[in-house]
């Protein structure tokens, strides 16, 4: 018999955990349908029957800094040194939509990524990297349908076969509003802006995943691991069922859908974590939404290691975390991986972090043997009782979250808009704070085992001139191009913006007009507005 414990430990999403796990914890559980079988629906144990023996998870190292030069050339080194895709961080003005010589963009140029603010950026950025051959992923939200226009321009001009184009765009507006903050516009015109790209995509780009519905940025925010699969799948409903009310046949856009997740450390609840929201999104869309192609039903997934678990004090036990947090992913059945750099508490990675990154990924799937068998922790009473509680939590989130909404359709939108999920976030990692002051949690090197001495590391650091070198590109730029061409590209936009039309195809069309991201931004900004947070506490 189990017996109380005032001191009995938790997971990070308050899960008692007991001392012993027996056949009597998965008492009532049907096992065949619960668990099933690799490849097979639910997918509780992957969406490929062989899973890794098969391919690899794909090892995408997320990059980008100062101009289009610079990351080009961390792009290669990543390639040289065995990474199989590409992964491009957008410094902030390009995620909001301001050009480099933009006054809101001052002193933000090519800091926290790459500045891109034209067709000519964008090609600099891929020069001798074939898009055909490279599947990329864009971290980008608000502007993500004029970044992806940017991706196809560059596809054209250098005579890649578009259709062939293989990648993902963030263009998740929704976990903007919740935790992120680099949003534009108001959520109805943001929700269109996605829809448009569904619609788009699925004739032009049809290998291209569309969305990346991404629990990661609410993790950081300090969620829970319960939190984090019940609002993903939340954001993830509300997309699909806009996609629907937008005219869209489920079966013709949700095969494209995907998803990004954040792996922390408490290591059997994250592997728990992707498997309960596996085999919840097969039952969303199977029976909710009625798909019927069985690519729909499957969470397609990337993972990225915890970055907020990072710690500047002792930043070399980081290689440990960013470990730990990568089995996870790996022994959940993700199929493409960041591990970040042990330095990036302090700096964007040197070289030599990003190195030591790739090499844990290649570590863990040449040496380990962790990737030889799939689901292998499958059939374990705690893993078992441990995904089947993570989804009843996250069950009870949904629920609630559809009540925020008469109809039941749109509940996370009016859920966000009351600053429900924003305070479920903010309490959670308010009591994280806590039992890290109160020393409950223990993170090594900072309220434990701390150091007197600390030995410094090399940073990277973006040179101070790259931004008046990339405000005279820009400005050179406008001066070229044909005024009438450009003005006449813009003015598509802006009409395609105030009617009913696809935005993609101008989108395009003024990007090879050579209109900057800000100026088809701004062009929006005039028709729809720009969304104003109200404060949540």
């Amino acid at each position: 018999m189990k017996q109380a414990d005032s001191k009995q430990p938790e997971t990070s999403s308050g899960i008692p955990v007991e001392l012993v796990y027996r056949a009597e914890d998965l008492a009532g559980v049907d096992a065949a349908y619960a668990v099933g079988e690799p490849g097979e629906y639910p997918f509780t144990r992957g969406i490929q029957p062989t899973m890794y023996r098969g391919r690899l998870w794909t090892m995408r190292q997320y990059a980008g800094m100062g101009d289009a030069e610079e990351s080009n050339k961390r792009y290669k080194f990543l390639l040289a040194h065995g990474t199989k895709g590409l992964s491009v961080a957008f410094d902030l003005p390009t995620q909001i939509g301001y050009d480099s010589d933009s006054p809101l963009a001052l002193g933000e140029v090519g800091k926290v990524g790459v500045a891109i603010d034209s067709i000519e950026d964008m090609q600099r950025l891929f020069d001798g990297i074939r898009l055909d051959t490279i599947s990329t992923s864009m971290t980008i939200n608000a502007t993500a349908s004029i970044l992806l226009a940017l991706y196809v321009a560059v596809a054209k001009r250098t005579g890649a076969k578009v259709k062939g184009l293989n990648g993902t765009i963030q263009n998740d507006i929704l976990k903007e509003y919740i935790a992120r903050g680099t949003y534009i516009y108001p959520v109805t015109h943001a929700m269109r802006l996605v829809t448009d790209i569904f619609a788009w995509a699925a004739d032009e780009v049809p290998e291209w995943n569309t969305i990346s519905i991404s629990g990661y940025h609410m993790r950081e925010a300090g969620c829970t691991a319960v939190q984090e699969v019940a609002f993903t799948l939340a954001d993830g409903m509300t997309y699909v069922q806009a996609a629907i009310d937008a005219g869209l046949e489920v079966d013709a856009f949700a095969p494209r859908l995907s998803f990004f997740f954040n792996s922390h450390n408490n290591l059997l609840e994250e592997v728990a974590k992707f498997r309960a929201a596996r085999r919840m999104w097969a039952r969303i869309m199977r029976e909710h939404f009625g798909a019927k192609n069985p690519r729909s039903w499957m969470l397609r997934f990337h993972t990225q290691t915890a970055g907020s678990t990072l710690t500047a004090q002792q930043p070399e036990n980081n290689i440990a975390r960013t470990t730990l947090q990568a089995l996870a992913a790996v022994l959940g059945g993700t199929q493409s991986l960041h591990t970040n750099g042990f330095d990036e508490a302090l700096s964007l990675p040197t070289e030599n972090a990003a190195r030591i990154a790739l090499r844990t990924q290649q570590i863990l799937a040449h040496e380990s043997g962790v990737a030889q068998s799939v689901d292998p922790l499958a059939g374990s009473f705690y893993v078992e009782s441990l995904t089947n509680e993570i989804e009843r939590r996250a069950e009870e989130y949904l629920a609630t979250i559809a009540r925020f909404d008469l109809g039941g359709k749109y509940g996370m939108l009016r859920a966000i808009d009351q600053g429900y999920v924003q305070r479920e976030i903010q309490n959670a990692a308010y009591g994280y704070q806590q039992a890290v002051d109160a020393k409950e949690a223990i993170v090594v090197g900072v309220n434990e085992f701390a150091s007197e001495q600390e030995v410094a590391v090399p940073i990277q650091r973006i040179d101070e001139a790259l931004e008046g070198r990339q405000v005279e590109r820009v400005r050179a730029m406008r001066l070229r191009r044909d005024a009438g061409v450009h003005a006449a590209a813009l003015r598509r936009v802006e009409d395609a913006a105030r009617g009913g039309s696809n935005l993609m195809p101008q989108i395009l069309n003024a990007i090879e007009s050579f209109a900057t991201v800000g100026e088809i931004a701004d062009v929006m900004r005039r028709v729809f507005g720009e969304y104003r947070e109200s404060v949540t506490v």
